[in-house]
């Protein structure tokens, strides 16, 4: 793909095609993304459409292959040898279905990760003895080799210069040396010189040879009905050579006819847009760093452990990081990575986990902890349990994150697409224009003859002025000037911290003017604990909790958690206490009010005033009382009925985060409007919003999470550009209907799923850096804009002459070829400045300080 217009081409082609849902392309990337229905039209069918639309299409992935592996076989020749490896392994636990491959001796294995994995797959092939297997070499988005394409391009502009520079030197340089400008002019054939001839010959291989591929590019568009850069290309260089074909031809046949030739107009205006082609490509390269860098963090090796009965360590043997599977337990030493996904189960140490999470200081690590794969292990020798491997691993997922948004598309992007529609077909006819005007002019003698060079006539004089405007004008700036910035800008989040979904979440981002925070896990530390009890009757403390604690022990909410714990305090038992000595019935989480359940055949609620009321509890003078007491401490408190009782008040304490009432001053100062929706009580929410610096209209308690959502709906109705900030599960449906979903990344799965930014560190800051890198992206992507945009716009009319009537000044073919190229690469050059992206200083003094 050269432009735009090219993958609009193969977008718009793909998506006709019977079976195909929807076709993404990334001029960037060089990438399309298809989903179809794989019973209609195939990976492969896909990918011939493509190559006959004149594209180079191979196959990166196909399908859902994360429970889904390929073995490359050796050894295995005959049928009998085929479907006996096919019978080995359907015969092992876990595996659901065996293919074979036989023309490229291949077999594809799906399975359950759980009870089965590639590393058990081989060690059973190779149990026979006689074949041997190992994982098909990775394919992926990301593994496409960048250095092969810079290498291709290189090569060709190399062998363009061993004919280009000749031509040159025969036209701009020997033709002014005394001695050789004679050896050259004589020996004429009638009117054609040896210089003539020389260039012609240097020429051919250049125009056709070296630039076969704009030529075909120029046919398949123009088959299609579309048109790209190739067809400029080609229409430019082929009327500067067939023009000097055709005056070398009739100097041959004239003794008397004079004419000048441009054969170095079309070899160096070829090399030029190769060699420019050759530095985009480099520079693109840089783009994608980011991806190459993540997937760099995994290691190669890893030490796999075996236990006896006894779960002592038995052995050890080194392995492929790739064959770890599911329970394995792997040791990792000082100094080495941690090859996958687990939990401590022996050791302990301090682990660096900033090149996953940009948390600078390493994070203790002991029994029963979680390690993220490809995070360096600073000090003790730990034993791990893997529990997420291969495509499931942190690692692997915020590399297809990254890679998701690099292929994604801004809105904006869609300004370049539409004027791409139309760019060629205007440059043609301006080209055709402006060689129109110039030449019908000379003939008028509507400019003075001494304006025409001494060597040229009226229609060469035009034929240049018309190549010029056809070279100069390509669009491929106009094309790069989003997707290299959002390449760039995403791959810088992704190190900092923040993982950004796409172009639209990034676009979205620096339009925000409102952010929405819940409170609990996001606002305040999210590990909520008990502070007092306040009984309402008789019952005993430890009843109490545990009665309360059995109803809790389901729930995922913070507070019930903190509950649990704290009754596990109290009656001093190791495990869920609640659990192993009542029975409990007919449990049910109620999103924003509590739970209820059948806690040894009694009723029981545990919940806020909201829940209390719907279930007709009373609620006497003295609890209202204490409640109001307690909110006013910032403190939450949960009531517990049983058997449609009032027993009791907890009050719990959720510490507000050390770095949330300056996050909220700095959105201010950045003119962005802070407010809290939370299913808290008022009391509570009012009093935390009160230390934050959140005014009171802005604070929403007692929200259900449809209402989070309802809130989040309402404001962008009255036209402001929403940003929510959660983590929990009940966030989910405002984190979808917010302009950009920012999910806290300790939060839940569903959360992180839901949102359009994630929060790796946990850190509210981040939220302003997300926004700040946002602003700062699309600053530059405007500023791309507009250097695209005034680059044509001010290219065109000087390649069209504009200034030659009063200056004398004229831009050559090859010098308009020249620029043309300058400016894409201006323009991923402009995108790569986004790599020096520094967080605000704000935001690293917060940092300094809580670290403290």
């Amino acid at each position: 793909m050269t432009c735009t217009s090219c993958s609009n081409s193969i977008e718009s082609f793909a998506e006709k095609l019977d079976g195909v849902q929807k076709a993404v392309v990334a001029l960037a990337t060089e990438e399309c993304e298809v989903r179809h229905d794989a019973g209609v039209i195939s990976h492969v069918q896909l990918a011939a459409a493509i190559d006959d639309l004149g594209y180079e299409a191979e196959l990166l992935i196909a399908g859902e292959e994360t429970n889904r592996i390929r073995l490359q076989l050796e050894g295995v020749t005959a049928a009998a040898d085929f479907q006996l490896v096919k019978e080995m392994l359907v015969a092992l636990s876990g595996v659901t279905s065996v293919d074979l491959d036989f023309s490229n001796a291949m077999v594809t294995v799906s399975y359950e990760p759980d009870r089965a994995g590639p590393r058990t797959f081989i060690e059973t092939i190779e149990q026979a003895g006689v074949f041997t297997a190992k994982l098909e070499a990775p394919r992926g988005r990301g593994s496409h080799d960048r250095g092969l394409e810079i290498q291709h391009h290189k090569k060709y502009f190399l062998w363009s210069l061993v004919f280009t520079v000749p031509v040159f030197f025969l036209s701009m340089v020997f033709m002014y040396i005394p001695g050789i400008m004679e050896g050259l002019e004589h020996g004429r054939l009638n009117g054609l010189s040896i210089g003539a001839l020389l260039r012609w010959i240097l020429a051919t291989p250049v125009q056709f040879v070296i630039g076969r591929r704009f030529y075909v590019g120029a046919y398949k568009a123009l088959r299609r009905g579309s048109s790209n850069m190739d067809v400029l290309i080609a229409m430019g260089t082929n009327a500067a050579y067939f023009y000097s074909v055709y005056i070398v031809l009739r100097a041959a046949t004239s003794p008397t006819f004079k004419g000048t030739d441009f054969f170095e107009t079309s070899a160096m205006l070829i090399s030029f847009i190769i060699l420019g082609k050759y530095l985009e490509v480099m520079a693109k390269g840089k783009t994608s760093e980011a991806v190459a860098k993540l997937m760099d963090l995994a290691p190669d090796k890893a030490t796999l452990l075996t236990l006896d009965e006894e779960g002592d360590v038995a052995g050890e043997r080194e392995i492929g990081a790739e064959l770890i599977q599911r329970r394995d337990i792997i040791k990792v030493v000082p100094g080495s990575k941690v090859p996958t996904d687990g939990v401590v189960v022996w050791g302990q140490s301090f682990v660096n986990e900033s090149m996953i999470t940009g948390e600078a200081r390493p994070v203790p690590k002991k029994l029963g902890d979680k390690v993220i794969g490809g995070t360096m292990n600073d000090h003790g020798v730990i034993h791990i349990r893997a529990t997420h491997v291969g495509a499931e691993t942190a690692l692997a997922q915020i590399v297809r994150l990254v890679e998701a948004a690099q292929m994604g598309k801004a809105p904006v992007q869609k300004y370049a697409d539409r004027i791409s529609t139309y760019f060629v077909p205007a440059v043609v006819v301006a080209a055709f224009v402006t060689w129109l005007a110039w030449y019908v002019g000379g003939k008028a003698r509507s400019y003075p003859k001494s304006w025409i060079p001494a060597a040229m006539d009226e229609f060469e004089l035009a034929l240049q002025f018309g190549i010029s405007v056809l070279v100069i004008a390509c669009p491929c700036a106009l094309g790069l000037a989003t997707p290299t910035a959002i390449m760039v800008a995403t791959g810088k989040g992704a190190t900092q911290g923040i993982l950004i979904k796409g172009g639209q979440a990034l676009e979205a981002a620096h339009k925000v003017k409102t952010v929405v925070f819940d409170k609990t896990g996001t606002l305040t530390i999210g590990k909520p604990i008990v502070v007092h009890t306040k009984l309402l009757t008789n019952i005993p403390l430890h009843v109490f909790y545990d009665t309360i604690a059995a109803a809790e022990v389901n729930s995922e909410h913070p507070l019930g958690k903190a509950i649990v714990a704290y009754s596990r305090k109290i009656s001093g038992e190791h495990s869920s206490h609640g659990q192993q000595q009542h029975e409990v019935r007919d449990f049910e989480a109620i999103p924003g009010q509590g739970v209820r359940a059948v806690v040894d055949g009694k009723a029981t609620l545990v919940g806020n005033m909201r829940l209390m009321k719907e279930h007709g509890i009373h609620i006497s003078e003295e609890a209202e009382e204490h409640l109001r007491d307690v909110e006013t401490l910032a403190r939450t408190g949960v009531m517990v009925a049983i058997e449609r009782e009032l027993v009791g008040v907890v009050s719990i304490a959720d510490p507000v985060k050390p770095e949330a009432a300056r996050v909220i001053s700095i959105l201010k100062s950045m003119g962005v409007r802070s407010m809290m929706v939370t299913g808290d009580n008022w009391g509570t929410a009012v009093a935390i919003a009160r230390e934050l610096g959140i005014e009171r209209p802005c604070v929403h308690a007692e929200s259900l999470p449809e209402d989070k959502a309802r809130i989040v709906e309402e404001m962008q109705a009255a036209g402001t550009s929403v940003a929510m900030v959660g983590d929990g599960i009940n966030d989910s449906p405002a984190l979808v209907a917010a302009d950009v979903g920012m999910a806290i990344g300790a939060g839940t799965d569903i959360a992180i799923e839901a949102a359009d930014i994630v929060l790796m560190k946990s850190n509210l800051e981040d939220v302003i850096t997300g926004i700040d890198l946002s602003r700062k992206s699309f600053f530059r992507i405007w500023l791309n804009y507009v250097w695209a945009l005034g680059y044509n716009v001010l290219g065109i009319p000087i390649a069209a002459g504009a200034l030659f009537p009063s200056t004398g000044f004229r831009l050559p073919p090859w010098v308009a070829g020249a620029a043309m190229a300058a400016s894409s690469v201006s323009v991923v050059c402009s995108s790569l400045w986004l790599k020096r992206y520094k967080r605000p200083k704000v935001v690293e003094e917060i940092d300094t300080s809580v670290q403290r």
